[in-house]
C-alpha cells in the first residue's frame, strides 16, 4: 500500500508597498464614511483657515455634489499639490502631538477625498493669484490659473466613484442631507463668531437655503446664545441656565436646559473639548448622571457644553474622524462637569420650563369647527377697577324677602378678601383656593400658578432627606456572612478600582483572592438585597458609562419612595395658611419645579395669556 503524499504547503505570502493611490482610499475608508464626513474634514478645514463666512453647498444628498465656500487664508499655486499629499498639513509641524490647538492635523482629509472621488480647489491668498487643482480618483492634473475673489472653494464632484461598492451602503438622499446638516450645526455651535449657510441645490440653480446662521457679536456666551437660538430655538435658551464654572484649570461653559425641558431623546446633547464637537462616552454618561436625580430614564436632558483645557491635557488623535478624546485626568473632568451642572440647576431654584405654561395653553384652546380664520375677539380692553366693582355688585345675587319674617336679619353680601400684597408679589404668589383636593391655585401680580400639591411637597420631602443624609451619610449593614462573588479578572480590577466610592454609600467590597470579590456590606436602607447581583450591576454600568452612580441610585430611589409616602397626600383638603406655607418653602428648595420622576410641580400661566384664552386680547 502506498503511502499518501505529504501535504503540499501553501506558498509563502509576499510583503508588498502599497502605492500611494491605494494607502489613500484606505484611509478613506476611516476618514469619509459617508457625504457628511467630507462636509465635516472640509469645514473645519475652513475654521482652521481663519474664515468667518462659511457657504456649504450639496446635491442629492451630496452624493454628486459638496461645494464649501469660505474666506479664510487660502493657499497659493505652490502649496495645492503639497496639500493633495498624504500627511501634508499646516497645522502642526510634527514634533508635538500633544500640543494641538486646530481641528485639523493629520493631513488625510484632502488627498482621501481625492482618491474617492473627483475633487477641485480653487483658492487665492490675499495679493496673489488664484490658482485651481483637480484630482480624480487619485491621479493629479496640473495647477492652472482660476478666478477668485479671496478664500478657498472646494469641490467635490461624484464621491465614491473610484469606489462604487461604499455607494451601496449610503443611505437615501434625504437621510444623508440630514446628517450633513446635523454636521453643520454641530460646527456652527462650536464657533459661534462664525456664519454658516447650507444650500441644497439639486437641480442647479441658487437652490433652497436649509440652514442659516449670521455670525454672532459681543462676549462669548452672547454669541453663543444667539447661535443656540439659531441652531436649537429660541425654546431651548428660554428654558436654558447659564453655565460657568472653573476648576483646576479646567472651566466649563455653555448652556444646560431645565430638567422640565427634559427630551425624548439624545439629540440635544453637545458636548466640545476646547471648541472640538465630540462624541466621547465619558462625558455624554457625566452629563446624564449629572441629571439622573431629575429625569425618569427615558428621558434626555438638553444641552450644550465645552470643556476648556490645555491642550497638552488633552490626547485628540485617538481616532481617525477625531470624534473621540482622552483626558489625562478623565476623573476631574468628569467631576467638573456633573458639580458644575448640580450647581448651576440648584441655582435655578424652583424654577420650571415655560413649556409646561405652553402646553397647558394648548390644552386648554380648542380649535373652533369649521372656521379656519383668525379666532374673534369679544373685548379688546379690560375695565378700569371702578367699572368692574360695580360690575361685581351689579351681579351679585339678591336675597329673596320673605314675607311674615319681618325681625329675620338683613341680607349681607361677604366682601372677598384681596390677597395679601407681600404674597401675590413672591415668585409663586398667595394661595387662593384648593380644588379636586390636589391643586393649589395661586394668585400672582402676572398671572395665577397651579400647584400638583402631593408632587410639590414630594420634591421637599426627598430633597430633605438627601440634605439628612449627605450630613449623616448612609448607614452600612454588616453581612453576617459575607457574600463571596467570582469574577473575572478585569471585573475584579474594575469593581475594586471604584471600592472607595462605593463605600460612601454603604457597600463594602473587598478582595478575596484571585479575581474574587467579598461583600462585607450593604446599604442598610435597601434592606435585603442579593450582593452579588447587585455587583454586577456595578459592573455592567461601569464598563458601560466608565463610573457607577448605580448604587447611590438606588438609595435615592428608597429615599424618593419614603417621601412619596411621607408627603401630603392627594385628597387631603389643606388650610390656607398650610397651603402658603407649601408655596414659600418651594421657593427656598432647590429643583422643587419638578417632582423626583421628572415631571412638573406647577404650571403658571400669565395673564395675558389667560386673557387671550377668552377673547380680551
Amino acid at each position: 500500500m502506498n503511502a499518501p503524499e505529504p501535504k503540499m504547503s501553501a506558498p509563502r505570502p509576499v510583503i508588498r508597498q502599497l502605492d500611494e493611490a491605494a494607502i489613500n482610499r484606505i484611509a478613506a475608508g476611516e476618514v469619509v464614511e459617508r457625504p457628511a464626513s467630507a462636509v465635516k474634514e472640509l469645514v473645519e478645514n475652513a475654521l482652521d483657515a481663519g474664515a468667518t463666512r462659511i457657504a456649504v453647498d450639496y446635491a442629492d444628498g451630496g452624493k454628486t455634489l459638496i461645494r464649501v465656500t469660505d474666506d479664510g487664508c487660502g493657499m497659493t499655486a505652490e502649496d495645492l499639490p503639497l496639500a493633495l499629499s498624504r500627511h501634508a498639513t499646516s497645522k502642526i509641524d510634527g514634533t508635538d502631538l500633544l500640543n494641538i490647538h486646530s481641528f485639523g492635523f493629520r493631513g488625510e482629509a484632502l488627498p482621501s477625498l481625492g482618491s474617492v472621488g473627483r475633487l477641485t480647489i480653487t483658492s487665492r491668498v490675499a495679493g496673489g493669484e488664484a490658482a485651481a487643482v483637480t484630482v480624480a480618483g487619485g491621479r493629479m492634473g496640473a495647477v492652472r490659473p482660476a478666478a477668485l475673489t479671496k478664500g478657498t472653494v472646494i469641490e467635490l464632484r461624484d464621491l465614491f466613484y473610484a469606489t462604487p461598492a461604499r455607494l451601496k451602503f449610503l443611505r437615501s438622499d434625504r437621510a444623508e442631507a440630514t446628517a450633513i446638516a446635523d454636521v453643520l450645526r454641530r460646527l456652527a455651535l462650536a464657533e459661534p463668531t462664525v456664519g454658516f449657510t447650507l444650500r441644497d441645490v439639486t437641480g442647479g440653480g441658487e437652490g433652497r437655503v436649509m440652514f442659516r446662521a449670521d455670525a454672532g457679536s459681543g462676549d462669548f456666551f452672547e454669541a453663543l446664545r444667539a447661535r443656540v437660538g439659531d441652531v436649537l430655538g429660541v425654546e431651548f435658551i428660554d428654558n436654558a441656565c447659564r453655565v460657568e464654572v472653573e476648576r483646576e484649570g479646567l472651566r466649563l461653559s455653555g448652556y444646560a436646559a431645565l430638567p422640565t425641558y427634559s427630551r425624548g431623546s439624545s439629540v440635544q446633547q453637545f458636548v466640545f473639548v476646547n471648541g472640538r464637537p465630540v462624541l466621547d462616552r465619558m462625558l455624554l454618561g457625566a452629563l446624564r448622571v449629572a441629571y439622573f436625580d431629575f429625569l425618569s430614564r427615558d428621558r434626555h436632558p438638553a444641552a450644550v457644553l465645552n470643556v476648556e483645557c490645555d491642550p497638552e491635557r488633552v490626547d485628540v488623535n485617538v481616532h481617525p474622524a477625531k470624534a473621540e478624546v482622552r483626558f489625562r485626568e478623565p476623573e476631574a473632568v468628569r467631576s467638573l462637569l456633573i458639580s458644575g451642572l448640580r450647581t448651576t440647576l440648584s441655582g435655578a431654584g424652583h424654577r420650571a420650563s415655560s413649556t409646561v405654561a405652553d402646553a397647558t395653553l394648548a390644552a386648554f384652546r380648542a380649535e373652533p369647527a369649521g372656521f379656519s380664520g383668525p379666532a374673534r375677539i369679544y373685548q379688546m380692553d379690560r375695565p378700569s377697577n371702578a367699572a368692574l366693582s360695580r360690575s361685581f355688585a351689579f351681579q351679585a345675587p339678591v336675597q329673596p324677602v320673605q314675607a311674615g319674617f319681618a325681625e329675620a336679619p338683613s341680607a349681607r353680601v361677604e366682601a372677598v378678601a384681596e390677597p395679601a400684597p407681600d404674597l401675590t408679589a413672591r415668585p409663586l404668589g398667595a394661595a387662593r383656593a384648593q380644588v379636586h383636593e390636589n391643586y393649589i391655585i395661586a394668585q400672582t401680580e402676572r398671572g395665577m400658578v397651579i400647584v400638583d400639591q402631593h408632587a410639590a411637597h414630594e420634591r421637599l420631602v426627598y430633597e430633605r432627606l438627601k440634605r439628612q443624609m449627605a450630613e449623616t451619610g448612609i448607614a452600612a449593614q454588616a453581612l453576617l456572612i459575607p457574600e463571596i462573588v467570582e469574577l473575572s479578572p478585569n471585573d475584579a480590577a474594575r469593581l475594586l478600582e471604584f471600592a472607595d466610592e462605593l463605600r460612601r454609600f454603604g457597600l463594602t467590597v473587598e478582595p478575596f483572592g484571585g479575581s474574587a470579590v467579598a461583600v462585607r456590606e450593604v446599604p442598610a436602607i435597601l434592606g435585603t438585597v442579593g450582593a452579588a447581583a447587585l455587583v454586577r450591576d456595578v459592573l455592567d454600568e461601569l464598563a458601560d458609562l466608565g463610573s457607577s452612580q448605580l448604587v447611590q441610585a438606588k438609595v435615592e430611589a428608597v429615599l424618593s419612595r419614603m417621601a412619596c409616602h411621607g408627603s401630603i397626600r392627594s385628597g387631603r383638603q389643606m388650610r390656607a395658611d398650610e397651603m402658603n406655607a407649601l408655596l414659600r418653602e418651594m421657593e427656598a428648595t432647590p429643583h422643587s419645579g419638578q417632582c423626583n420622576h421628572g415631571r412638573p410641580t406647577y404650571v403658571e400661566l400669565q395673564l395675558a395669556d389667560i386673557e387671550r384664552l377668552f377673547g380680551r386680547r
